[in-house]
């Protein structure tokens, strides 16, 4: 099927859709999934609800495959996400479900006596049975979440629990049907007759796809004046990024697009070129290079944060409650750093790690410590043509005693009032290093110098905490701002020195389960 305007001349955009491969062209490079699907395609059940990536109306469920060449299924926000980006990718909405649905399946399981009702997927059916919708609104992004869990766990063989049901649900909001019944759903589907995607299938159109080139897309931009052509690169390789990066240094890089694309539907900012380095193997590897663990900058927030929980359990809290699952699925932990906001969640985190920035201009790479790179209020070290290629982390720091701390107003799925990051080596009872890194404090994220400096060398007891609770009065001055106030921010701040202590301590530390809820309910990491 294609979908084409006037104004078509360019190679087009193309995808796996409704079972067949899609050809879109002519429409503006920061189109959306979400208009082109309700507007262009006229497949409207997917909703718009905040248009932002919070509210979860409008999730679908992307494709793509792995290096092995298998099948990767993620939730993501259509709302965000630019159309571009699904090239060579499936794109899955609710509309799909009943086209998966079990032969001889109905809308009400049989119990009307039709044969003319439409069949409903498991998924769809376990919301009738368990009243799992209300005004049904946030339905479909719900059926869709649902489904991403139905289809990996069903594949691996597994059962999820209700908290990984409500791990993978984040990102879905409800305002009235309330989440007992819509877990119960997540239970239920389990138990109704068997309906999976034809994995074989949309493999096959994938690997078809995967032989066109690279794209290079350009499309009128009627909002700029006077008009131009927008343009959207998605290289493939490291080297053809470096060397577009190089020749359009102007161009704004992408990858998840979960901050790009609320300056496009909240702000109307103008763009311009785009590349896109969701397409980039080598960027999206996360790995162990020697004493290093190497996280690629186009790796997923998913992907990179699993890889540090799995070598410091005790980030667990922070890795589950970043953003929200589909956010998680499309953003990266490489855009997370070099967007340099003192509120984002994974530099404090990285920096009480050691953790470095690998920087690469043309075929010049060069590695900066994250505290050194940020200068100001959203601004970095980065040269003209550069790009972050890789965070790494030491693997002798997962040997610390390390802590993640955020807090925010709400559990899941909220922007930080502040969020620490923390790493303490002890011999015997004296602090033998210590890393204090704070975001939400000061223009950047970065460590509290004077607070480290109390600790450094002292017995590792109460008074050395107010010692550097009140040095920390001297690292920060904090704003106030609609998340929190400077007071506020300073005495958590400063109440979480105490709590690492507590947790820390030589004589009866406090245990996980005095602190993480995550710690006894079995979740997503299972």
């Amino acid at each position: 099927m294609t979908y084409a305007t006037p104004s078509d001349h360019s190679r087009a955009i193309r995808f796996y859709h409704r079972g067949e491969i899609v050809s879109v062209s002519g429409v503006q490079s920061t189109r959306s999934v979400l208009d082109w699907l309700r507007e262009d395609a006229r497949h409207t059940g997917t909703k718009e609800g905040c248009n932002e990536g919070d509210c979860g109306a409008c999730t679908v469920v992307v494709g793509e495959l792995d290096a092995a060449g298998q099948l990767q299924l993620a939730s993501v926000n259509a709302c965000i996400q630019f159309l571009p980006t699904l090239d060579g990718k499936a794109l899955f909405t609710v509309e799909d479900l009943s086209q998966l649905a079990p032969a001889g399946a109905s809308c009400c399981g049989g119990a009307c006596g039709s044969g003319t009702q439409p069949q409903l997927h498991p998924v769809q059916q376990a919301l009738v049975d368990c009243h799992g919708s209300q005004c049904g609104f946030c339905t479909p992004g719900i059926a869709m979440t649902l489904w991403n869990s139905y289809e990996s766990h069903q594949s691996a063989g597994t059962r999820p629990t209700r908290q990984q049901l409500a791990d993978a649900l984040s990102g879905n909001l409800c305002r009235c049907t309330g989440y007992r019944p819509i877990l119960d759903a997540g239970e239920r589907m389990f138990d109704l007759p068997d309906a999976r995607l034809d994995r074989a299938a949309v493999t096959a159109a994938l690997q078809e796809l995967a032989k066109a080139p690279a794209l290079a897309y350009s499309a009128p931009n009627p909002a700029a004046s006077p008009a131009r052509s927008d343009r959207f690169h998605a290289p493939r390789t490291l080297d053809d990024l470096a060397a577009l990066r190089l020749a359009l240094p102007q161009a704004r890089l992408l990858a998840g697009s979960t901050d790009i694309g609320l300056w496009v539907n909240k702000q109307f900012r103008d763009v311009g070129d785009l590349i896109y380095v969701g397409q980039v193997a080598e960027l999206r590897t996360v790995e162990e290079r020697g004493d290093q663990l190497w996280i690629g900058a186009g790796a997923s927030l998913e992907d990179a944060w699993r890889a540090l929980a799995a070598r410091a359990p005790t980030l667990t809290d922070c890795w589950l409650r970043f953003a929200s699952t589909p956010i998680r699925h499309a953003g990266t932990m490489g855009g997370n750093v070099a967007n340099g906001s003192p509120i984002g969640d994974a530099p404090p985190i990285l920096m009480a790690l050691d953790a470095a920035v690998e920087l690469r201009r043309g075929a010049a790479v060069r590695r900066l410590a994250l505290t050194d790179f940020y200068l100001d209020y959203m601004k970095n070290a980065l040269q003209e043509g550069e790009f972050v290629q890789a965070i790494t982390v030491p693997l002798a720091a997962f040997a610390r005693q390390i802590r993640g701390y955020k807090i925010s107003k709400r559990f899941d799925c909220d922007i930080s009032a502040l969020c620490a990051g923390m790493a303490m080596e002890l011999d015997g009872d004296t602090v033998a290093s210590v890393r204090l890194a704070y975001g939400g404090m000061a223009a950047t994220v970065r460590r509290a110098a004077q607070a480290e400096a109390a600790l450094l060398g002292q017995r590792w007891d109460e008074a050395a905490v107010r010692a550097a609770q009140a040095a920390l009065a001297r690292d920060f001055a904090p704003l106030s701002d609609m998340r929190a106030s400077s007071a506020y921010r300073l005495q958590v701040a400063q109440n979480l020195i105490q709590r690492l202590w507590l947790e820390t301590r030589a004589t009866n530390p406090l245990g996980s389960d005095a602190t993480s809820v995550f710690s006894v309910m079995p979740h997503a990491a299972a």
